[in-house]
């Protein structure tokens, strides 16, 4: 198949919210080479808010210097909170400023998106295959949490949507708030739970998700979503996206 060059094509610039924890960092960076193996011939570049290498400035940086016109970017966050709705767009606007040439395009975040959820619940499979609970199960989604309630409501419909796709009792449960693991875990026993296993609503490990295995080490903790099909077919939908949204808005 006849591939155009990359630099005709918007690069896509996948930011991670990065972390001290050197298995975040390689875990997005899986991500990345999914992404960039599902569509041979386009331009992928991963870059991190805070605490890795490389930095958006350093990326966009890069991705003008080989000649392109246009990058999407699209935030690897399950929340559309503080990170995306104030630092990416400043460090957008003020790259843009020092390359005027390189138009930047912020996609969507991830969100609650079914397909997570799914790839959630294939977590929960592997876990639950390993491990052979006993009794009939709960899962505690275990979210990082917000200083705002409006958003752990909204992001408690994951427990409930995951309840939908497998049958299982569901709470959810954060890790910086309340209600936090002993709560989920005390909902789960009252409505009848034998078993509990800990579904990490987390791209990639970190000292959020370690808090949560030294917190409840007795129970079964599922692995972290990662470098998942689901999660590369999420972040290309938000590439096309976002380009058919420029383009209507250009017309």
């Amino acid at each position: 198949m006849d591939v155009a060059p990359v630099r005709n094509r918007p690069a896509l610039i996948a930011v991670a919210h990065g972390s001290r924890d050197p298995r975040s960092a390689a875990t997005v960076a899986a991500v990345a080479a999914g992404l960039a193996a599902a569509r041979p011939g386009f331009d992928v570049r991963l870059a991190f808010l805070d605490l890795n290498a490389p930095s958006v400035e350093q990326v966009v940086d890069v991705v003008a210097a080989q000649g392109h016109t246009h990058a999407v970017v699209v935030p690897l966050l399950l929340g559309n909170a503080f990170h995306a709705r104030v630092d990416l767009p400043g460090l957008l606007a003020a790259a843009h400023a020092r390359r005027p040439q390189l138009r930047l395009t912020q996609a969507d975040v991830l969100g609650p998106d079914a397909r997570l959820v799914a790839a959630l619940r294939d977590r929960v499979s592997e876990a639950s295959a390993a491990f052979a609970p006993v009794g009939r199960l709960g899962i505690a989604v275990a979210a990082v949490g917000s200083s705002s309630p409006a958003a752990n409501a909204r992001t408690a419909e994951v427990a409930r949507r995951l309840a939908a796709h497998t049958g299982h009792l569901t709470e959810i449960c954060f890790a910086t708030t309340e209600p936090a693991l002993p709560q989920a875990f005390s909902r789960l026993r009252t409505r009848g739970a034998e078993s509990i296993l800990v579904a990490p609503w987390f791209l990639a490990p970190g000292l959020l998700t370690d808090r949560l295995v030294a917190a409840a080490p007795e129970v079964i903790h599922a692995d972290v979503i990662g470098a998942h099909q689901d999660l590369t077919d999420i972040v290309w939908n938000r590439y096309d996206a976002a380009i058919a949204q420029s383009l209507t808005m250009s017309a």
